[in-house]
């Protein structure tokens, strides 16, 4: 399976493939019918309460959130996270949509790297 990621305000394209929304919340201003989500896993996002201190932390304590949003996946969000690498190896390509503006230092980076890790 080829895995990308993508901001949910960049123009879809048939190259992406299958599309999943990796947020808690539907991306403000972007209509369903223009976002051509194809699945939206909203039980692998970080909690609200992590999404939010996220969001207010600098980047370079990025590695503290992204440390405690791999213990929520490997925890609380285990079966989840399971069921979602079980459906993503049916299509060879998947592209992660997430809304945020930092594309170097988001939640999505380690969502990443856990699905790559239950690759076959």
């Amino acid at each position: 399976m080829d895995l990308r990621r993508k901001r949910a305000y960049d123009t879809p394209s048939a190259e992406d493939g299958f599309r999943v929304l990796v947020d808690r919340l539907w991306p403000r201003g972007l209509s369903k019918q223009n976002a051509e989500i194809d699945l939206w896993a909203k039980d692998v996002t970080p909690t609200a309460e992590l999404r939010r201190e996220w969001h207010a932390a600098p980047a370079s304590d990025f590695e503290i959130y992204a440390a405690r949003y791999r213990a929520q996946l490997a925890a609380d969000d285990a079966g989840a996270l399971r069921a979602l690498a079980d459906e993503l190896r049916e299509h060879p390509v998947v592209t992660l949509v997430y809304a945020a503006r930092d594309t170097e230092h988001n939640h999505v980076i380690v969502l990443e790297q856990a699905l790559r890790d239950l690759a076959p």
